[in-house]
């Protein structure tokens, strides 16, 4: 029983927060990774899985890209010396070239900057960002619809095959 070699832990689970829901309320086009300027408590936090960006959204603001909305719950024995903003503003780090072509496509194209997931890429915290369209309410049924059927004709399949 001793400690876990660091190629188990690489083969691990890296995600600490996934958005469920940007899938069900958005067409997701294109994704891009992105860096994230944490504070020290946060990063302590995050460790303990007190991350959530169900509610997170990004934002341009002076030709830079901000996420707004993402939850990281302090610790209490971590924070004890900082005034600790469980919503702060924080700065998401990408290539210039990146961040102007989702400038333009944002302001132009009307598109949306969701966060879908909150990972480890070896010793940092990425974000990935997708380029997004709202989706309407017929299309949300629509989407229902067809995974109702997939998972309907996997039963249907399932049944036929055991009988033959």
């Amino acid at each position: 029983m001793g400690k876990k070699s660091g190629k188990d832990k690489a083969n691990g689970d890296r995600t600490i927060a996934l958005n469920r829901r940007a899938r069900h309320d958005y067409h997701l086009e294109q994704r891009f990774e992105a860096g994230i300027a944490l504070q020290g408590w946060e990063l302590k936090a995050i460790r303990a899985g007190r991350a959530s960006i169900g509610e997170a959204y990004a934002v341009v603001r002076d030709a830079e890209l901000y996420l707004f909305g993402a939850q990281i719950t302090p610790l209490t024995q971590a924070s004890t010396h900082v005034v600790a903003d469980a919503q702060r503003t924080r700065k998401l780090l990408l290539h210039r070239r990146e961040i102007d072509n989702l400038v333009g496509r944002v302001q132009r194209e009307g598109y949306t900057l969701v966060p879908t997931a909150m990972y480890w890429k070896g010793n940092k915290v990425k974000v990935e960002l997708a380029l997004a369209k709202g989706k309407q309410a017929h299309d949300k049924r629509q989407a229902a619809r067809d995974r109702d059927w997939s998972r309907d004709r996997q039963r249907l399949l399932r049944a036929h095959n055991r009988d033959a």
